[in-house]
């Protein structure tokens, strides 16, 4: 597995309270792509991750974390001429509340050329989302890149929509962008309530017209259930009931847990389940990954939701 796509350094109050009144706060990292490197390297699969960091002290321990949880960071770009992002979590179970100071960062300048220096013969699986795309006009070239690459390579190429629409100029140019690049890719993972907010789609059936040309198309409708749409099936399972401490990084874990559960031969219905499981850890944790030994003692057979 490549991930591909930024990661942040996050902050975030040491106990429950909110950025308001909480006195001490912790130091991690955070982004989509290595949520979901860090969720599979605890799984089992292999897993590396390719970003831009600042040549900062954030730089550095957001490196230094992530490959001592497993992730291969050795296509990172450190560079000396911008900083590492920064965002702040605010804790709440009822809503997404996150403060980002990404402007101009390393991240952001990630481009078409420096797709060149991953080794296309080696991944068995690239993961990209629609953040990374939002960043900048050279990461959507980027990230066009990677897609081109993967299927002249015969890569699959997961694409997480991810819609953050304060990274977009407007609705109308994230709906048709983020339309574009999904009918690129090989699986598509998709909020419902993203797809109404971008395309008007007010059921997962919805989506999968939108979508058709998607070899797999996995629709999540929040605390309901999700649903896979394939060549030839289509499979709902249930959400799992969750007493939520923090709800940013569900949707990483679930792709994660979805990948694994994929690539060791899970059918439809066992990678949504697997799914949900992942999605579980990092519901019930403030940190976006979870509790990482919780997800290494998951396996695919014989797991009960």
């Amino acid at each position: 597995m490549v991930c591909i796509g930024e990661t942040m350094a996050q902050i975030v109050p040491a106990t429950s309270e909110s950025l308001l009144t909480a006195p001490f706060f912790l130091l991690r990292h955070g982004g989509a792509e290595t949520n979901v490197a860090v969720t599979l390297a605890a799984l089992g699969t292999p897993a590396a991750w390719f970003g831009r960091l600042g040549d900062d002290a954030l730089g550095h321990r957001i490196l230094d974390e992530v490959k001592a949880q497993g992730v291969d960071v050795a296509l990172v770009v450190l560079d000396p001429s911008a900083r590492t992002g920064v965002f702040f979590k605010d804790p709440d179970p009822e809503a997404r509340r996150v403060l980002y100071y990404r402007d101009d960062s390393a991240a952001s300048r990630m481009n078409a050329s420096d797709i060149e220096g991953i080794e296309w013969a080696d991944p068995l699986w690239i993961h990209v989302s629609g953040i990374t795309a939002a960043l900048s006009p050279s990461c959507l070239a980027a990230v066009e890149d990677v897609l081109d690459r993967a299927r002249r390579a015969s890569i699959p190429v997961s694409f997480d929509v991810n819609y953050r629409p304060v990274l977009w100029p407007d609705r109308d140019t994230a709906a048709q962008t983020l339309r574009a690049l999904s009918r690129r890719a090989t699986v598509v993972f998709v909020g419902l309530d993203e797809a109404d907010d971008l395309w008007g789609a007010t059921t997962s059936a919805d989506v999968r017209e939108l979508l058709p040309e998607v070899p797999i198309l996995v629709v999540k409708d929040g605390p309901i259930a999700a649903t896979e749409f394939g060549p030839d099936h289509t499979v709902a399972v249930p959400a799992l009931q969750v007493d939520v401490v923090e709800s940013v990084g569900a949707g990483d874990a679930f792709a994660a847990g979805w990948i694994h559960a994929f690539l060791n031969g899970s059918d439809a219905a066992d990678r949504l389940r697997f799914g949900h499981l992942t999605a579980r850890e990092a519901l019930l944790s403030s940190t976006d990954q979870g509790d990482l030994t919780a997800l290494a003692s998951l396996r695919l057979v014989g797991i009960t939701p």
